[in-house]
C-alpha cells in the first residue's frame, strides 16, 4: 500500500516521539523530589478499591455499547445497500445443479425468462422465453396468491426430467459438440 521508505521514516518518527519524555526525564537525574503523601493518609486512599473495579465495568460496557452499536449501523447499512443495488428487475425462478460448480438457472427479467448455463469460467444464456411461450412449455405455473385475491402469480415449474431436459440437452450438444 504504502512505499517502505514511508513506513519507516514514519515508524522512526513514532518511536522518537515515545522515547521523548523518558530523555527528558533521565536529564533530572536523582535529584528530582518525590511529594508522598504523608503515612496517615497513604493507609485511608489504598483502603477504597472497589470505586475504581466499578469505573471499570462502567467503562467496559460503554465501549461494547459502541461496538455493538456500529455493528447494528452498518448492517443498516449494508441491507440499504443491498436492496438499493439487487432491485427488483432481476428474480431467479428455477435452479438445476448439473455437477460440480455448474448448474441452469431460469431468471425472469422483466417481462423474459432467461434460461442461463453456469460454469466456474463463464455465464452463457442458452435461451429467451417470452412469458407466454414459457408457460407453453411447462416452465411457469399461475399459482393464486395466499390473500385469497383474484392476482395470480407465476411461479417455475418444479424441474422434471422429462422431454423439457432431454430436447434441452440435444440442444446444447448440438451447439457444443463438433461434428
Amino acid at each position: 500500500m504504502f512505499p517502505t521508505r514511508v513506513t519507516a521514516l514514519a515508524a522512526a518518527a513514532a518511536g522518537m516521539l515515545l522515547a521523548a519524555p523518558t530523555a527528558l526525564a533521565a536529564d533530572r537525574g536523582e535529584q528530582t523530589p518525590l511529594n508522598l503523601p504523608p503515612a496517615d493518609e497513604t493507609v485511608a486512599a489504598s483502603s477504597g478499591g472497589g470505586g475504581g473495579l466499578v469505573r471499570t465495568f462502567v467503562g467496559l460496557a460503554i465501549v461494547l455499547a459502541v461496538i455493538y452499536g456500529l455493528y447494528w449501523v452498518l448492517k443498516q447499512v449494508k441491507s440499504s445497500r443491498e436492496a438499493a443495488t439487487s432491485g427488483h428487475g432481476l428474480q431467479s425462478l428455477a435452479t438445476v445443479p448439473l455437477g460440480p460448480n455448474r448448474s441452469m438457472h431460469l431468471v425472469r427479467a422483466g417481462q423474459e425468462l432467461v434460461l442461463v448455463g453456469v460454469s466456474e469460467q463463464a455465464v452463457v444464456p442458452i435461451r429467451i422465453y417470452g412469458e407466454a411461450e414459457a408457460r407453453a412449455a411447462g416452465l411457469l405455473v399461475d399459482e393464486p396468491a395466499a390473500d385469497g385475491d383474484d392476482v395470480v402469480t407465476a411461479k417455475a415449474a418444479p424441474p422434471s426430467p422429462g422431454v423439457f431436459l432431454k430436447d434441452l440437452l440435444a440442444r446444447l450438444q448440438s451447439r457444443t459438440v463438433r461434428s
